[in-house]
């Protein structure tokens, strides 16, 4: 029978062959046979045995008795009568609900097959959007400038670079169409490592800073190492001379001591198509504004901006202010505050729609450095940014006075010298810039409990000095500094360390703790180096704390406390809507 006719013999639909087993009480499918067999007639029932009826069976035949005949199977389902058959009497229909059953077992099987089809089908569809998102996004190496990705566990530091190349579509009319793109708009985000808080803190473009020199890569696959240049603009650490983001990077290490995780570049265009994904963001002007080079026109109190409206909000600075960069700053703030709420807001976050629209816009207006240069990466990171509550976000701007050497005309600012450096402290230790309750309460205590209680002598302390992730010859150089200055002469040093640590650490033991606590005043050491708990013989087999020098090291008699509190500069947080003027 070929494939049409398989199931439908005898004009018998398919529906109708689905045969009740006795035996395990389930339907299957019975294809009628292609011949008609005679049927075996079978023993009436009490027909006394040698009968003629017994006698229809097979006689034994000289290799054994002939197995039994199996049974005629009905042509028709218990209930069911054949096609074009008379009715059977209402008594008689016995059963007729029995094969919904199998009816339904097929539609069943059906469904589940059409879902399993549509599953595979939004699958497929969700891989290729996935790797269209993947197609979008655009990276440029970091060239080893920063700290190799950011990670789960650990605070958080992305530099947002804002750039002021006018390429891309209705870019052109912007200012100067020949930029190279400089590094115009600068925020290095801070996030603590358990999300509770974070800072973002804006460099001004004007700032007079040392650019380092910067090995980049090339597009032949080389590296060439850009000259740096003293005593200049930081807004030139990219475009200039083939600066790429990662001399930006280096610039800001060079700064601030903090070296960024990964960074993300922005153009123009990034602002007019977020902000048009979102369906706009509010802001909020003291004044009426009407400016003739970043062509806002606005009346004072709150708008919803979005698109090239947006893009003049935040190039805006000769009509708010002072008229200059840092006024600028402020606006650029106010709309970075903004778009986090709505990025936030539920009429975001439930809205499909505007979600894909978001991921569409922010992979092709964004180019990250190839550390998170894929949508699963970038995901991770949105994951970790996430967990912030925008009332813990801190904005503020980089301490600076007006450039002396400018004269009577402001056009460049320099580092506050008593300001800029708590700043970038706090910073690095993790302080929160705004008043949020904290997790731990106990365990801090706990911590600071540890430089609480009596001090040796400083010719009372053994301890072994090992590196593990200092400059070289840091644990020579303490040594030296601890036995020649500070009188500590039961000092070893012992190379380097079998790991590398991010922070410096003092292990010891219970009874070390007096040792441990002068150890801490003398090398300046905060309470969380401390580590109680275990200790280690040294070459004459006496016990010996355990000093490891890392990363944060900073040479012998610099201290490593952190500010308790960070310091009182200008600042907003991201809930607020602050009215510009």
């Amino acid at each position: 029978m070929d494939a049409q006719g398989r199931g439908r013999a005898d004009n018998i639909d398919p529906a109708d062959q689905w045969v009740l087993n006795p035996d395990t009480g389930e339907y299957e499918l019975r294809l009628a046979p292609s011949t008609p067999q005679p049927a075996v007639p079978r023993p009436r029932r009490g027909a006394p045995a040698g009968s003629a009826q017994e006698g229809t069976r097979k006689a034994p035949g000289p290799r054994g008795p002939a197995p039994e005949e199996a049974a005629p199977v009905p042509d028709t389902l218990p209930g069911q009568r054949r096609r074009g058959a008379p009715e059977e009497p209402p008594g008689r229909r016995r059963g007729r609900t029995k094969p919904k059953k199998g009816k339904t077992k097929k539609i069943l099987l059906w469904t589940g097959g059409g879902m399993a089809f549509v599953l595979v089908a939004v699958s497929a569809a969700a891989y290729l959007y996935i790797q269209h998102l993947n197609d979008n996004i655009t990276s440029v190496s970091d060239d080893g400038a920063s700290t190799g990705g950011f990670q789960k566990d650990k605070p958080i530091n992305i530099l947002l670079i804002g750039t002021d190349r006018r390429i891309g579509k209705g870019n052109t009319g912007y200012g100067d169409a020949g930029s190279v793109g400089h590094a115009d708009t600068d925020i290095l985000l801070h996030v603590s490592r358990d999300r509770s808080n974070a800072t973002a803190l804006s460099i001004p473009r004007d700032l007079i800073v040392d650019v380092p020199d910067c090995p980049t890569k090339q597009a032949d696959g080389t590296t060439k190492v850009i000259p740096g240049t003293p005593k200049t603009r930081f807004n030139t650490s990219l475009g200039q001379d083939g600066r790429t983001p990662s001399c930006t990077m280096r610039t800001v290490t060079e700064l601030t001591g903090i070296t960024p995780d990964d960074f993300m570049v922005a153009d123009f265009n990034a602002v007019k198509t977020l902000t048009s994904a979102v369906g706009g963001v509010e802001v909020c002007l003291g004044k009426d504004i009407n400016d003739r080079d970043s062509h806002l026109k606005l009346s004072k109190g709150t708008h919803t901006i979005e698109g090239e409206q947006a893009l003049a909000f935040v190039r805006t600075r000769h009509s708010v202010g002072f008229g200059g960069d840092l006024s600028r700053i402020q606006l650029q703030q106010q709309f970075l505050s903004a778009l986090m709420r709505k990025l936030k807001s539920n009429s975001t976050l439930t809205d499909p729609t505007k979600m894909l629209d978001v991921a569409e816009a922010a992979t092709k207006a964004l180019t990250v450095d190839s550390k998170i240069d894929s949508i699963g990466k970038l995901k991770d990171l949105g994951l970790e940014l996430g967990k912030l509550n925008p009332k813990n976000l801190t904005f503020t701007t980089v301490p600076v006075l007006d450039n002396p050497a400018d004269g009577g005309v402001k056009k460049t600012v320099v580092l506050n010298p008593s300001t800029a450096p708590q700043v970038f402290e706090a910073i690095k230790g993790d302080v929160s810039f705004t008043a949020v309750k904290q997790k731990k309460q106990q365990e801090k205590a706990a911590v600071a409990d540890r430089l609480k209680g009596s001090r040796s002598a400083a010719s009372d302390i053994r301890v072994d000095i090992y590196n593990g992730g200092a400059p070289g010859g840091s644990a020579q150089e303490t040594l030296s500094w601890l036995q020649i200055k500070q009188g500590v002469l039961k000092a070893s040093q012992l190379g380097n360390a079998g790991v590398r640590l991010g922070n410096t650490t003092l292990e010891y033991s219970a009874d070390q703790a007096d040792q441990a606590r002068k150890l801490a005043d003398i090398m300046g050491l905060p309470a969380s180096a401390m580590k109680p708990g275990k200790s280690e013989k040294n070459a004459q087999g006496l016990p010996a704390m355990v000093l490891t020098l890392g990363k944060d090291f900073k040479g012998a008699g610099v201290p490593l406390t952190t500010p308790a509190k960070a310091p009182d500069v200008p600042k907003n947080t991201a809930d607020k809507v602050q009215c510009a003027k």
